[in-house]
């Protein structure tokens, strides 16, 4: 519903629109009700419409990719240095294992194996001062 007010030729309307199909109104002008027809012309969109070419996948997109079951690498999880290495290579190590022990912001932090496996390489020593995400030994 819609309100309107018009002056023509200086007299005073008050109307009302209520639409009651596509193109039939009911209109109230000053009380008086009446029944009008639209006319609609073929309007057209001021908005552009948008037109994309098909998304197309080069060969191998999208899909996971497997891992050779290679090493895996125990990476430093903040910067400081190695205290103390309770591994070496060829050790068979469980999940929550003590690797090793490193000292980062005044603190001892154990750092675990996250999964079962063997030790393949030691990549730092005892004294050696690390960065975030270096990595500190390697398992398989």
């Amino acid at each position: 519903m819609k309100a309107f007010k018009f002056i023509i030729k200086g007299q005073k309307y008050d109307v009302t629109v209520n639409e009651t199909d596509e193109n039939q109104l009911d209109v109230d002008v000053n009380g008086t009700t009446y029944k009008v027809e639209v006319e609609q012309n073929a309007t057209t969109k001021k908005t552009p419409k948008l037109v994309r070419k098909p998304v197309t996948k080069s060969p191998g997109e999208g899909k996971l990719k497997k891992s050779e079951g290679g090493s895996y690498k125990v990476k430093a999880p903040l910067p400081g240095s190695i205290m103390k290495i309770n591994v070496k290579p060829g050790d068979t190590v469980i999940k929550g294992q003590t690797l090793l022990v490193m000292e980062a912001m005044k603190m001892e932090n154990n750092i675990q194996a996250e999964k079962e496996g063997t030790v393949a390489d030691i990549k730092v020593k005892e004294g050696d001062s690390v960065l975030q995400d270096d990595v500190l030994l390697e398992m398989e």
